[in-house]
């Protein structure tokens, strides 16, 4: 298996759907798992073979937090499509970018802040789209409520012409 191809084919996890990593029941009434790239499937064994690093090193970067993976009950780390992708691009930045690991930390959190901005940015322009659509809404409901029985008012130009007014007795 290449490097590249993990994490395809695990999935869709189109939203909506069901939970990652959850059992759902298919037509047949089979319970059938739904994976991601972000359901904890690999034992630190495989993450480890298929990130191109050895064992310790990956418990190293999960003590640092570079990488931190989840836990079965028993405690044992379960690594996603992502994580591995994330320990490539840790080990891409030390061998290759030559950054330490403290730097390395705090880049992915750097990394993680803008997403988090970027998301909170989206959540934003959507509550500004609705409420501008809801401003559209009111003035319509206001322009349909308009008596259509009012003749508009027209200015008359005005003359300089005087004009005397007696009434009659």
């Amino acid at each position: 298996m290449n490097r590249d191809s993990i994490g395809v084919g695990l999935g869709d996890g189109l939203p909506g759907g069901p939970r990652p990593g959850r059992p759902t029941r298919n037509p047949a009434g089979a319970a059938a798992y739904v994976l991601t790239e972000d359901t904890p499937v690999y034992v630190i064994s495989v993450a480890a073979e298929l990130s191109g690093l050895h064992p310790q090193t990956l418990r190293q970067y999960d003590r640092l937090g570079l990488v931190c993976p989840d836990r079965t009950a028993g405690r044992g780390r379960r690594y996603s499509a992502r994580d591995i992708q994330q320990l490539r691009e840790v080990q891409r930045l030390s061998q290759d970018e030559g950054i330490n690991l403290a730097g390395i930390k705090r880049i992915i959190e750097l990394e993680n802040q803008v997403a988090a901005l970027q998301s909170r940015i989206g959540e934003l322009a959507d509550s500004l789209e609705g409420a501008a659509s809801a401003l559209q809404q009111r003035e319509a409901a206001v322009h349909a409520s308009y008596r259509r029985d009012l003749v508009p008012y027209q200015q008359v130009s005005q003359s300089s012409a005087l004009v005397v007014w007696r009434p009659k007795r």
